[in-house]
């Protein structure tokens, strides 16, 4: 029984310091999705062991380090729970009227069209954005046509596609294309009934896996692209979507930095969308970021639509004369940005043999 805590203990603690290793492949990566599931597993594994302590004191070199990385995964996991924030800004006087936007990956092979539909006929949120959405979603979806008159479809077949509907006066709309042909991001400039301006950003980009991309050069060329793009915007902006991340990595962290965007789920929950099937594996995939002239209302997760993925749901406001979250915002330090540009031309310069053809 010791050495069978001791072996598991060493394999936890493996697993935690693996994300630490700067290396793209997925093995490495993949270790970072699951922060939560090994913060559960090494406290029970670490309360366990120390029953056997007293019999075996060589444990306690490795009951120290387990400890320190329970201690650590606590600290980093702390901030989006709704401890990690006291306060959130509140509309002012200045503020839009409230906007409702919905983000799902609807999973290209689920058949329960009618799910999401219904759901989006429910909530009428203001914009709705489909991932992963073919042909087949994209017909299904048509009967949504007449309450959302703009749209932007991105239609694959290679699980990339996607969908952007609209009730907004849509100023200008693109399709970009930043590190492959067949991966996209939706970029919207809108303005909303009461006149406010605003970007809105749609992502998915490839994730590194056994059964995908085998590293996450793709995707954190992607999503850095776009921290990029927005940087500079002269407009609130907010960008939402799959982004095959969890907030806490240093990719999600670079991209924060780079964007000067604003992780809305600091202070609100984990709040995981992923898997919708598999309680215990659960991740927070589904990432919203926003400028600090918009004002969160509420982030919430719906129920399942048949997809692996739960629809991830927002409210917000604009107030562009609100400086509240100014201090929210982190900044690149010095080599940062060499480094997202070197990460940018390497997911430009990936080539994957994995996505089936559009």
């Amino acid at each position: 029984m010791v050495t069978t805590l001791a072996v598991i203990s060493i394999l936890l603690i493996l697993l935690s310091v693996m994300p630490f290793i700067q290396h793209q492949h997925w093995l490495f990566r993949v270790a970072e999705f699951i922060k939560i599931q090994l913060l559960i597993l090494q406290i029970i594994v670490f309360g366990i062991t120390m029953v056997y302590i007293p019999e075996t004191p060589w444990l306690w070199s490795i009951q120290v380090v387990q400890f320190s990385l329970v201690v650590y995964h606590v600290y980093i996991l702390m901030r989006y729970t709704k401890f990690g924030k006291k306060q959130h800004p509140e509309k002012t006087l200045f503020s839009s009227n409230k906007i409702k936007i919905i983000s799902c990956n609807i999973y290209q092979f689920n058949r329960e069209h009618h799910r999401f539909i219904e759901l989006i006929k429910q909530e009428q949120p203001d914009i709705f954005v489909t991932m992963e959405s073919n042909a087949d979603w994209e017909e299904a979806l048509r009967g949504l046509e007449k309450d959302y008159p703009s749209q932007e479809k991105v239609t694959l077949e290679n699980t990339y596609g996607m969908h952007f509907y609209t009730k907004l006066k849509v100023k200008k709309i693109k399709t970009h294309y930043f590190v492959a042909d067949d991966v996209p991001s939706i970029e919207a400039e809108l303005e909303t009934s009461d006149g406010y301006r605003f970007i809105f950003f749609a992502v998915h980009p490839p994730p590194p896996s056994p059964t995908e991309e085998e590293n996450s050069k793709e995707r954190d060329g992607d999503l850095l692209s776009v921290a990029k793009k927005v940087r500079d915007s002269a407009l609130p902006v907010l960008v939402t979507g799959d982004f095959n991340n969890v907030a806490w990595a240093k990719s999600s962290i670079l991209f924060k930095k780079t964007s000067e965007l604003i992780d809305a789920r600091i202070g609100r929950g984990i709040l995981s969308t992923f898997h919708a099937k598999y309680w215990f594996f659960r991740v927070p995939l589904d990432l919203l970021f926003h400028s600090t002239n918009i004002i969160i209302d509420k982030l919430f997760i719906y129920p399942s639509v048949g997809s692996d993925h739960f629809p991830m749901g927002c409210t917000f406001h604009i107030d562009v004369n609100s400086n509240q979250q100014e201090e929210d915002v982190e900044h690149l330090e010095a080599g940062e940005m060499q480094e997202v540009n070197e990460l940018i031309e390497e997911g430009k310069a990936e080539e994957s043999d994995n996505r089936p053809s559009a």
